[in-house]
């Protein structure tokens, strides 16, 4: 990544901390984005962190966003990492649900990239990087809202993409499975997590789409889903 300027958001997380170490490791000048106050540890080394930030609201992701640029010289990446899940089916869920969903997956995402924008043109390598998922491809059961809202990701993933193809930006999702996290295995106990995707994979593949060497990838919607 030399000395491109990455930001993350829900950086704090399991996945955004998985990419964060991997994009140090590759040189890049760190952003580090998140509706928590603070990272659970260690961030690396340079990196500017940037807590309490609702991304569901606009002003505060282009507050964010303009403090990044401003602090760093620049952005030439946004990753799109926040986001939110819950499992109930419909019958015995809230309605309250798809309003929280949506405004925690999609509204997350649009805000952000929206504040990013006029800095991404400014790189002219520019690079999105939306976490959509596989369960929003085929949904399971008690995955109706959460399926539905990462669908919003893959659709305004598709629709920026075309919308950014003159600019010199590409837009891209992964969609990974089920991610081995210490909640996922306590949700599922009896669940083999040798098959699910390991974090640092899954930042593997966002930090290829976010490389120049990806110039010719836009509006893909890349599955991850190791042995699931």
């Amino acid at each position: 990544m030399g000395d491109r300027v990455i930001a993350i958001t829900g950086a704090f997380g399991v996945l955004g901390s998985a990419v964060a170490k991997r994009a140090a490791a590759s040189g890049a000048r760190l952003a580090l984005i998140d509706f928590a106050p603070a990272p659970a540890g260690p961030v690396p080394d340079g990196a500017l962190a940037l807590g309490g930030v609702d991304l569901t609201d606009a002003g505060a992701a282009a507050t964010a966003l303009d403090a990044v640029a401003a602090k760093l010289g620049g952005l030439d990446v946004l990753i799109n990492v926040a986001g939110g899940f819950r499992w109930e089916t419909l019958e015995d869920g809230s309605a309250d649900s798809w309003a929280g969903l949506y405004k925690m997956n999609v509204l997350t995402t649009a805000n952000a990239s929206r504040a990013a924008l006029p800095y991404l043109r400014k790189s002219g390598a520019g690079r999105i990087v939306n976490v959509g998922a596989n369960g929003a491809v085929k949904a399971a059961m008690g995955m109706g809202a959460y399926a539905a809202s990462k669908a919003g990701v893959h659709r305004l993933t598709e629709s920026l993409a075309e919308e950014l193809k003159g600019d010199a930006i590409t837009v891209n999702a992964v969609l990974p499975s089920i991610l081995d996290t210490p909640v996922n295995r306590a949700d599922m106990p009896k669940a083999d997590p040798s098959q699910w995707v390991q974090p640092d994979d899954l930042a593997a593949v966002i930090l290829f789409l976010a490389s120049e060497e990806a110039r010719a990838v836009t509006g893909a919607l890349v599955p991850v889903t190791g042995r699931v």
